[in-house]
């Protein structure tokens, strides 16, 4: 394009060269800059154009810009704006392609992480710095060629993660260079800034997906054998208290929403999470969620709050989707106080480190040992242990709480290993809370269970825990009465 440096060099024979302004059927007028108002200077000449609109030369430019207000007030969107206008220089499909690409860089996780993000079978997203881009499907980490490529250099990850926090209403930069945030559709950010990650920017993407699956479609897909899914039921039918255990992307919310799918539809059950994530197929789910402080750092509502709100809101089922911090001490207050059927996640890396990350929990709390393990064992039924093994996620363990002395310990009930199930010492209990009968007067189960179990569900020795309960409130008053 010819640019005039003074009014001299604007000569009458002189050609304009076409440029984006023509290809949206705008006139080019003269070229604009936003340099001082000198004579013969570019903002001289802009000031200039702006005349011609006034006389006639910029109508036509004025028109275009009519047009476009007017479509956007219609609400029509701008790439179809765009594309009513004359494309002589750029085609429909660049425009459409630009718009796309607009959206991504502005709205999106940009074009390299979009379409991961959009990928139904993709759950996590990790991005190290301008090392490379993990994505996980399900079946382990694998490295993502086309995003890594894209994202080959750390100042368009840190980029990326500034925008993305300011997304989620945080704040990144060097004086605050940890952020975690959750976008609207339940999509979780966590980013961490150079020098505490030392090989560049690091952003981890961990995806909602809405799809849930029934205790019937994860026995199905092997996550847990047929015994396994009636004590499940058996579980949800008797209101016991139950925490899932696992650790990050074993599987843990998605179990608890396919369980909490079996709760009686008559039944209230209020969800209290980070995010979003548990959407279990029942008619009456309500979520709260927590609200991290602002950029002024003010205004944040923490788990322990909610907790204390839900115990007023008249729940069936208090769910927690996961203990991580002081609300441990709300969330054992309620169980105890005759909120039955509760359940929740933790991260643990078997069921007999539950006790100790609870314990630890609830020093967070001010709680010590001894009041952690009196509250959990009277509070907590069963421990259910979720892990990964070769690339599958599957229900590894049943454990029971128990307290001995001042500690908090975990019993082992039941073992599932392959086609084995194996039980435990503290099957018995478990059983008996459950109403499942006398374990010992069963035989082998449907899948090979060990220790016989067969028939435990609806067996000869199977009771129901009310009738149960009732039972032996009858003996202790006859004993009173005696």
């Amino acid at each position: 394009m010819t640019l005039a440096f003074d009014r001299a060099g604007d000569r009458a024979g002189e050609k304009r060269t076409s440029g984006p302004r023509q290809a949206f059927g705008l006139s080019s007028g003269r070229p604009r800059s936003d340099c001082d108002a000198r004579p013969g200077s570019f903002r001289a000449e802009g000031l200039e154009g702006a005349r011609d609109l006034e006389r006639g030369t910029g109508r036509e430019e004025a028109e275009a810009i009519r047009r476009i207000r007017a479509s956007l007030a219609r609400g029509i969107d701008d790439v179809n704006t765009l594309a009513m206008l004359d494309p002589s220089a750029v085609s429909a499909r660049d425009v459409v392609g630009l718009g796309k690409q607009l959206r991504q860089a502005v709205a999106g996780a940009g074009p390299a992480l979009d379409p991961l993000l959009n990928d139904r079978t993709v759950t996590d997203v990790l991005v190290n710095g301008g090392k490379g881009v993990w994505v996980d499907r399900g079946r382990g980490l694998q490295r993502d060629e086309r995003a890594s490529d894209s994202l080959s250099d750390d100042s368009s990850v840190r980029a990326l993660a500034v925008r993305l926090a300011a997304a989620c209403g945080q704040r990144l930069d060097d004086s605050s260079p940890i952020v975690d945030g959750t976008f609207p559709d339940g999509l979780r950010l966590h980013a961490v800034l150079p020098p505490l990650a030392a090989e560049g920017t690091l952003i981890s993407l961990r995806a909602h997906r809405a799809v849930s699956f029934s205790l019937a479609e994860l026995a199905a897909r092997g996550t847990f054998g047929e015994f396994a899914h009636r004590l499940l039921l058996a579980l949800v039918a008797e209101r016991a208290n139950v925490i899932v255990s696992g650790a990050t992307g074993s599987g843990k919310t998605t179990l608890l929403s396919a369980i909490l799918g079996e709760v009686p539809g008559d039944e209230r059950i209020l969800v209290i999470e980070e995010s979003a994530e548990l959407r279990p197929a029942h008619p009456h789910v309500v979520h709260l969620q927590v609200r991290r402080a602002n950029v002024q750092g003010t205004g944040e509502i923490v788990m322990s709050e909610l907790v204390r709100a839900a115990m007023r809101m008249r729940p069936d089922r208090i769910v927690l989707g996961e203990c991580r911090g002081a609300e441990v001490r709300e969330v054992l207050a309620a169980l105890n106080t005759g909120h039955e059927g509760g359940w929740a996640t933790i991260h643990a890396n078997s069921a007999a480190d539950v006790p100790a990350r609870l314990t630890a929990l609830g020093a967070l709390a001010g709680m010590g040992e001894e009041v952690v393990a009196a509250q959990a064992a009277s509070a907590l039924d069963a421990v259910l242990h979720i892990e990964r093994r070769a690339g599958a996620r599957v229900l590894a363990q049943v454990a029971v709480l128990e307290r001995c002395r001042s500690e908090l310990r975990a019993s082992v009930a039941l073992n599932f290993d392959e086609d084995r199930v194996t039980r435990g010492p503290a099957w018995p209990n478990l059983a008996a809370r459950v109403g499942l009968g006398d374990p010992a007067s069963a035989s082998d189960g449907p899948r090979g269970v060990s220790g016989g179990m067969r028939n435990v569900f609806g067996g000869a020795h199977s009771e129901p825990r009310l009738v149960r309960l009732r039972r032996d409130a009858a003996r202790n008053n006859e004993g009173e009465q005696g």
